[in-house]
């Protein structure tokens, strides 16, 4: 017998966010890998074995009951992580906050895609033995590698050249996403085409919205090039025409775009955070500053050795983020608490 699971999502609503990437990646692997096992139905209003929460909707919030089935929530974020993406004032910030925790809390179970943030959960107030982790996941059939012929096109069409090296920003254009980082790296290195992929998905209250507004729409130099937020249908091309994914990010849980450069095995640079640590390992570039990165930059540039090595970096993240692996930690997770619930209720 098939174990109904009921996933409940608004996150691919909004355009550009990571978290409906996420959404739109672990329900299709749940139907293609596992559905011997499984049968998944989205938004449902009926009963459930299991009741997976994607999104933090108010509407959810008020269906997840123990009597709907075993209350699964995915963790995209934590309050403090917040801080740097939306801008709200403190007293409504302290509230949202607050109302995140306790659609937590409302969960049996909480599943974070980056084992960094279980012991924050715990601090918080989250029993470890509640929490899994269970990272993103890619599928390669979207994200692969194309020929140079079709990369030519590409760039033609978002009027990159096509004789320079390219450098690829990926994400919500604001302040932790560190854009203005991104920028000034731009303007020390004049000769490599630096181009982003993103923008406002949440408008006015994007943190550093007025900042960041002025050089979306105006770059302060000739080789940015910010290109708005493409579908996800058509990323693949856009991780192709890039050399090397860059994100000067300041926080972050566990980025799409770096599981998407790396299927296309294109160099990934990195701030130097402590979160990517225990999920990338030594398989991406560093920096601390924007002259580091514009030294790694350069070294990608002008070293072809140094280049092809990072190549393999970013192939060995997606080689170990299969479809395989990643579809065994649901099916162990989904069916192993499934059988605890059982056992309870006897």
């Amino acid at each position: 017998m098939k174990l109904l699971i009921n996933m409940l999502s608004k996150a691919d609503s909004v355009e550009g966010q990571g978290v409906g990437s996420a959404y739109i990646e672990q329900v299709n692997l749940v139907k293609e890998e596992l559905s011997e096992y499984f049968d998944v139905r989205i938004n449902s209003k009926k009963k459930a074995d299991i009741v997976h929460v994607h999104s933090v909707n108010p509407s959810f919030y008020l269906r997840f009951k123990k009597k709907n089935g075993i209350r699964v929530m995915y963790c995209h974020f934590l309050p403090e992580t917040l801080v740097g993406s939306i801008k709200l004032p403190k007293l409504f910030f302290n509230i949202y906050c607050k109302y995140v925790m306790s659609f937590y809390r409302k969960a049996e179970y909480l599943v974070v895609v980056n084992p960094i943030f279980i012991q924050d959960l715990v601090k918080l107030g989250v029993k470890e033995d509640h929490i899994k982790y269970i990272p993103n996941y890619v599928s390669n059939k979207q994200f692969h590698p194309i020929s140079q012929e079709e990369i030519l096109t590409i760039k033609e069409k978002y009027n990159i050249p096509k004789n320079k090296f390219i450098v690829l920003g990926c994400g919500q254009v604001q302040t932790r996403k560190g854009v203005t980082d991104f920028v000034e790296v731009a303007k020390n290195n004049p000769d490599i085409e630096f181009v982003w992929a993103g923008g406002f998905s949440f408008k006015a209250i994007t943190d550093g919205y007025d900042e960041l507004k002025k050089i979306y729409e105006n770059p302060p130099c000739p080789n940015i090039h910010f290109i708005g937020i493409i579908p996800r249908t058509e990323m693949n091309d856009i991780f192709n025409m890039a050399d090397c994914l860059f994100m000067p990010s300041y926080n972050e849980l566990f980025p799409m775009s770096i599981l998407e450069a790396a299927s296309v095995h294109k160099p990934i640079l990195l701030r130097d955070l402590d979160l990517y640590k225990d999920i990338l390992w030594d398989n991406y570039l560093v920096g601390t500053n924007n002259e580091e990165f514009s030294q790694q930059i350069r070294k990608l540039a002008e070293d072809k050795e140094y280049y092809e090595q990072a190549c393999l970096l970013a192939k060995n993240i997606s080689d170990y983020y299969s479809k395989e692996n990643v579809a065994q930690l649901w099916k162990d997770f989904y069916l192993s608490i499934y059988e605890k619930n059982q056992t309870t209720n006897k």
